[in-house]
């Protein structure tokens, strides 16, 4: 009686092998990208030394929160939360004439890589924020400081946190981990004025 040998189908193999590889390697980087803003003050973003920040320049008005690391772009309109921040209602208040002004930016936005995930998410750690921390604001050449007073979570829908004021106050805000129809974590501050150098 003839003896048949049967080949393994090997290729076959492999390409399942391959396969799964695959799908374990892109877990991981979309694992990557989720924590990526969790881990970037040990990677990309350290608190600032306001003492080492240059010049406000009158073309680009900027949010510098020493704590968090953060110093980005602020501009009117939400095309602008996509290149840092948002100044929302700017008819109401601004570090020059007073009343509220208002700063909103995104706490988590998933990207295509690890560190553009971090930029996209400004605010990610925006709860580590303490009371009496500063935050600097450049505007129109000038550079201004706060002095942050109240830290609170609102719902969604308590828009009063954006209602005019007499009071100089800057408010920032932006969504809990969780989304937009979780809440907002909001930051008030005190204006303390126009500051030369940061001593």
């Amino acid at each position: 009686m003839l003896a048949i040998k049967h080949r393994k189908n090997r290729r076959g193999s492999y390409v399942v092998l391959t396969a799964a590889l695959c799908l374990v390697a892109a877990g991981f980087y979309v694992l990557a990208l989720a924590a990526s803003p969790s881990v970037a003050p040990l990677i990309f973003t350290k608190p600032i030394d306001a003492k080492s920040l240059p010049q406000a320049r009158a073309s680009e008005n900027r949010v510098v929160i020493p704590r968090i690391g953060v110093n980005i772009r602020y501009d009117k309109g939400s095309a602008a939360l996509d290149r840092g921040a948002e100044w929302r209602y700017p008819e109401r208040g601004n570090p020059k004439d007073g009343g509220n002004f208002i700063i909103a930016a995104h706490r988590f936005s998933i990207q295509p890589t690890p560190r553009s995930t971090v930029e996209k998410s400004p605010f990610y750690n925006i709860d580590k924020m303490q009371l009496k921390d500063n935050i600097l604001v450049d505007y129109e050449g000038a550079r201004y400081a706060y002095e942050i007073t109240k830290i609170f979570n609102v719902e969604p829908t308590q828009t009063e946190i954006e209602a005019p004021s007499s009071e100089a106050k800057i408010t920032l805000y932006s969504c809990e981990l969780g989304g937009s129809e979780t809440g907002r974590v909001v930051i008030v501050g005190k204006l303390l004025g126009q500051v030369d150098s940061i001593q």
